[in-house]
């Protein structure tokens, strides 16, 4: 029964991470149990225990007497995001390219042509499931090699609420086109040439240029 319980809340869980990070759950959505029921077909004893994991995976809050929403958005709050998240990534992947092997090497190869052979945008519009997972692959595979599995635990942490962000930048009116592809693939040449400066300053870029152009474009994202 434990099992049965455990499998369906990691199904829900799942569904859940995904829709938030694509935008169908949108920040700031509150995350109502009798409308989440609905929708996902899930009791409350799932939800009880899905909902407490998101938050502690920093995509949703709880607040007392109201109950759980999708975290929240905001021009301060991504700048502090993006800030943080320069420093605990910058950091984990010197110690990775520093204790990679070659195993490490073909991975981070591996994992960048299959995010590049992944399409970015579904039919809607939206970020694309795929291109989520095979995102969140590559930079995770940067980093395993980092000894550190607490810093890595906490950059990945920080990931995930910045694709929250990432979403919503492909889907304002104002989006600046960017090749992104290109983006990884320089983190990827100077991670793999051991080029530990050039690749941390190239992950750095890549991180804040998406900032700069949420922040340029403000005024045309609802909630910032």
């Amino acid at each position: 029964m434990g099992r049965s319980t455990g499998t369906r809340a990691d199904e829900i869980h799942a569904r859940l991470r995904a829709d938030i990070l694509g935008g169908v759950l949108p920040p700031g959505e509150k995350l109502a149990f009798g409308r989440l029921q609905a929708r996902y077909d899930v009791s409350t004893g799932v939800l009880r225990e899905v909902l407490p994991r998101l938050v502690e995976q920093g995509l949703a809050v709880s607040e007392a007497q109201l109950g759980f929403r999708v975290v929240p958005v905001s021009v301060p709050d991504l700048l502090e995001l993006t800030e943080t998240r320069v420093w605990v990534e910058s950091e984990a992947l010197r110690r990775s390219i520093a204790h990679g092997d070659v195993e490490w090497e073909s991975a981070v190869l591996a994992a960048r042509h299959r995010l590049s052979r992944t399409p970015s945008v579904d039919a809607d519009g939206r970020v694309s499931d795929a291109w989520i997972t095979a995102h969140g692959n590559f930079h995770g595979t940067l980093l395993r090699a980092c000894p550190n599995t607490r810093l890595v635990r906490i950059a990945e942490s920080l990931r995930d609420v910045s694709e929250v962000y990432r979403c919503w930048s492909v889907r304002s009116p104002g989006a600046v086109e960017r090749d992104v592809d290109a983006e990884h693939g320089r983190i990827v040449e100077a991670a793999v040439d051991r080029d530990t400066e050039r690749a941390v300053d190239e992950l750095r870029r890549h991180i804040e240029l998406t900032t700069s152009i949420l922040v340029a474009g403000q005024e045309s994202i609802r909630g910032l």
